[in-house]
């Protein structure tokens, strides 16, 4: 990385935080729209601080999984992808588009998986740059290529009717709103095309008028670079919303699983599943996140990694809390599954 672009990157870093600057405070409600208003700078300048600190502590795929027990960290990952390849029903030769691909980690076990070819759709140049290096290095060239453009304006990309299907894993709670970003998906499918998302919301048994449920939904947005968290009924009513038939749905993370989706943010590595898993659990622990914040602060003074970088990795803990914290008390779900399709032209 450049100087120059060292430092546009850092710049973007640094105003991320001013995003946040009013707290639960009475202009709370303010600060949010003006997040939700400028969604593509509270996503770039949080993931041009995250994304190398996601790869260390999580791999290529960003999202969350459940967990048999005894079952690997990346091994569940996978499965968590080829689940919703399944539910979709992706079949070779199909056109697929991922939204908000990250480094392309599931895209590329899509395409090996169901013999896709996908489309990756990032509006950050780092997580691009990153997608193509590593699909370059695995020869999934042919199979996965990555667009840069903004998921509110999907149709103005690609055009009416153009994929098979699309998904979005974790990715489309970055957007302004659900009826919005839903309603660009709708239309860049083909009709009779599948839609399938892992959701990012808070659940039933949250009540923004509780103090507590509020300040919990808060930490999750100000550590996961999100404009607005919002409740899982309202996934549900953009989708039909905007025309699409939901074909099924579950909130996987209300699963009665032995090892709970959260385990690996909670730093116990008492619960680590396999023998090397030991160490992405340890990095979670006290002694862990000592050593990784003071080799970040080390990193980012030399230069390694972008100017307040640093910020980032602390806003990563007090979402680590949240996440962990919303888990337990089933107030907040990462795997929200929905199928939904786009209906036959002529049809309802």
């Amino acid at each position: 990385m450049t100087t120059k672009e060292d430092g546009r990157v850092g710049q973007r870093i640094d105003n991320y935080a001013a995003f946040w600057q009013k707290d639960l405070t009475k202009e709370a409600k303010d600060d949010t729209e003006n997040r939700v208003h400028q969604y593509t700078d509270v996503i770039n300048g949080y993931y041009d601080g995250a994304t190398e600190l996601y790869e260390y502590a999580w791999g290529k795929s960003f999202h969350f999984s459940r967990f048999y027990a005894g079952e690997g960290f990346h091994a569940s990952l996978s499965r968590h992808e080829h689940y919703l390849a399944a539910q979709m029903s992706l079949r070779p030769g199909m056109r697929v588009l991922d939204v908000g691909c990250g480094v392309g980690g599931p895209a590329r076990e899509m395409a090996r998986f169901s013999d896709v070819t996908v489309v990756g759709l990032n509006n950050n140049d780092f997580q691009i740059a990153r997608g193509r290096k590593y699909t370059k290095e695995e020869g999934l060239d042919e199979q996965v290529s990555f667009a840069k453009g903004d998921f509110m304006k999907l149709v103005e990309q690609f055009g009416e009717n153009s994929f098979d299907a699309v998904y979005a894993i974790e990715a489309t709670v970055h957007a302004p709103t659900f009826e919005g970003i839903y309603e660009q998906i709708r239309r860049v499918l083909k009709p009779g095309g599948t839609f399938g998302v892992y959701e990012w919301c808070m659940t039933d048994r949250w009540n923004p008028a509780i103090p507590s449920h509020k300040a919990l939904a808060h930490g999750i947005e100000f550590g996961n670079g999100i404009p607005e968290m919002r409740p899982l009924s309202s996934v549900r009513s953009a989708l039909v919303k905007v025309g699409f038939e939901i074909e099924h749905e579950e909130d996987l993370a209300e699963r009665d699983d032995p090892v709970p989706w959260y385990y690996p943010l909670e730093g116990d590595i008492r619960k680590a599943q396999t023998a090397w898993d030991y160490f992405t659990v340890w990095r979670m622990s006290w002694s862990g996140k000592l050593v990784t914040h003071t080799a970040l602060k080390v990193a980012e003074f030399v230069g390694f990694v972008p100017a307040g970088t640093g910020k980032v990795g602390d806003a990563l803990k007090i979402a680590a809390d949240a996440l962990v914290d919303g888990g337990r008390n089933k107030l907040f779900t990462p795997m929200y599954l929905v199928i939904s399709r786009k209906p036959l032209e002529g049809t309802s």
